[in-house]
């Protein structure tokens, strides 16, 4: 059983191990590559054995009984690749009624159970060979019984598939597995000894999920595009697997793709917008404490923490305590190693990459408190410099701060920039625009209330050293320089508030420039 983040080619394995081994792959795909030059593992392994792969990432229902109606298509669509053993001389009679039952939408979840280790056995008397099984991202619906409510149900139900096809399957020869997260074995595994679990922490295969640097390097040049790697590396390297260092295929592919048509295109975090994403949500509401949220903001600014990683839990424990929420982040690709493990114990860093939708999660979930908003765009609009200072002091209380390392200054002042936006946006009838172009530069951020007589403009500054007077007088001077304000005179507003907001970690300083 092989664990992996999602997006890290696990199916494409698969697919892989079935052209490679089964009696009907395609051979062809192989010519020319290293695996052909392995003449006598060819020779002994290549389409030499009946394949049953089935994918069971479908299974994502709000019901068990939905849900149990993709299981049994899953089952019909597999079982029905081999319609021939209905004709087979090797079945009895009893044979070929048991794989009718395998075709009937309506089976019971005793034929369903019994259905890979069934279907197994038909295949090894047909051919007279032992079968290879390929389950592939067997844990999904167990993750969306437990966010839907059906959990129980589901754990028995896919015990009851992978027992049978496992543990009592006497025409099997090899089963290859896949998922995210390595489910306790004593939930669904129960008796099984002899389950090979090779985890995103273990050396063996470390190289194989991901691609490599040189791996990179090769892609990038058969695509004409070499002078993109320094790009690619600093956007999509970073994943420790084992003792190899991977970039994510998704984002390597989905990248290369873009910029064979466009050079100039810039770098996106492709890999983010697969998924919901619904654990970093869950960690970041129940990151309250306030150990917990200096973890967080020590990752943000690019340390390395150390964590006890459990990679045996059930989703029910995923989601009983913060401690085990660090597991899951770990082996869904969030978290990445650094160096070697000591026992349980893991140092742990995040991938540059997730550092801004971590951002996005806490104000999203400070963004909640509209009355505490309200107060703030009401103190913008009156002057009130010293309660716009206040309630943005104590908002910035209640989300991560800013440490002063590794991350990148643009980024500091992105992180309040952006805060600043969210908070404007609870007045809808405002109109707020970001880095509109203006007079001789850029705005960092223009509201107008709806009045239509008023602007206000804001420029946001990060105190590197912590000089907040010096930073707000800096942010004034860059809106006079640049003559924020003509634009909005030529549209015939009549009152203009400048703002100064400087900010450093989880403190603020906020100055009116005067009218003039």
């Amino acid at each position: 059983m092989f664990t992996r983040p999602r997006r890290f080619g696990k199916t494409l394995n698969m697919s892989m191990l079935e052209h490679f081994f089964s009696l009907n792959g395609d051979k062809h795909i192989f010519e020319g590559l290293d695996i052909s030059k392995e003449t006598t593992l060819c020779e002994k392994y290549m389409g030499k054995c009946p394949v049953i792969s089935v994918s069971l990432k479908g299974i994502d229902a709000r019901s068990y009984e939905i849900a149990y109606q993709m299981a049994a298509q899953i089952i019909i669509e597999a079982a029905a690749k081999f319609c021939f053993l209905l004709e087979s001389e090797k079945l009895n009679e009893h044979d070929k009624a048991a794989y009718r039952d395998l075709l009937d939408k309506k089976m019971n979840e005793g034929t369903l159970g019994s259905s890979l280790r069934q279907l197994s056995g038909m295949l090894e008397k047909h051919y007279g060979t032992k079968v290879i099984l390929l389950i592939d991202e067997y844990d999904v619906p167990l993750a969306k019984a437990h966010a839907n409510g059906y959990y129980d149900q589901m754990i028995f139900l896919i015990r009851s598939l992978l027992g049978e096809a496992l543990k009592t399957n006497n025409s099997l020869k090899l089963a290859v597995l896949t998922g995210c997260l390595r489910i306790s074995k004593e939930s669904i595994f129960t008796g099984l000894n002899n389950l090979k679990v090779l985890t995103i922490a273990d050396e063996r295969f470390d190289e194989y999920f991901g691609f490599t640097d040189k791996e990179v390097r090769a892609l990038l040049g058969y695509y004409d595009v070499p002078d993109h790697f320094e790009e690619v590396k600093k956007w999509y390297d970073g994943y420790q697997f084992g003792n190899a260092e991977v970039y994510c295929p998704w984002d390597v592919l989905n990248h290369c793709d873009r910029i064979r048509s466009n050079p100039d295109v810039q770098p996106e975090n492709y890999w983010i917008n697969t998924s919901s994403n619904d654990a970093v949500k869950w960690f970041i509401e129940e990151s309250a404490n306030a150990t917990t949220k200096r973890e967080i903001e020590r990752l943000v600014a690019g340390e390395i923490i150390t964590k006890e990683i459990h990679q045996e839990l059930t989703y029910a424990e995923v989601y009983q305590s913060i401690d085990n929420i660090w597991s899951l982040l770990f082996t869904a690709g969030y978290l990445t190693q650094r160096g070697k493990a000591e026992g349980r114990q893991m140092k742990l860093a995040i991938r540059d990459i997730f550092v801004t939708q971590i951002m996005e999660f806490f104000k999203e979930n400070v963004r909640e408190d509209g009355e505490m908003l309200n107060r703030f765009c009401d103190a913008l609009r009156n002057e009130d410099t010293e309660n716009v200072e206040k309630i943005f002091t104590e908002y910035l209380r209640r989300t991560i701060s800013i440490r002063d390392t590794d991350v990148r200054t643009e980024m500091k002042e992105n992180f309040y920039h952006g805060i600043i936006l969210g908070i404007l946006g609870v007045k809808t009838r405002w109109g707020i625009s970001s880095n509109r172009e203006m007079g001789e530069g850029y705005a960092d951020i223009l509201a107008e209330p709806d009045t239509g007589d008023m602007g206000i403009i804001i420029e946001v500054k990060y105190a590197h050293d912590g000089d907040l007077d010096e930073a707000c007088k800096e942010a004034l001077k860059q809106i006079e320089y640049t003559k924020y304000e003509d634009d909005l005179e030529d549209d015939g507003v009549e009152k203009i508030l400048k703002y100064g907001i400087a900010c450093y970690k989880k403190r603020c300083r906020v100055m009116l420039a005067e009218n003039r």
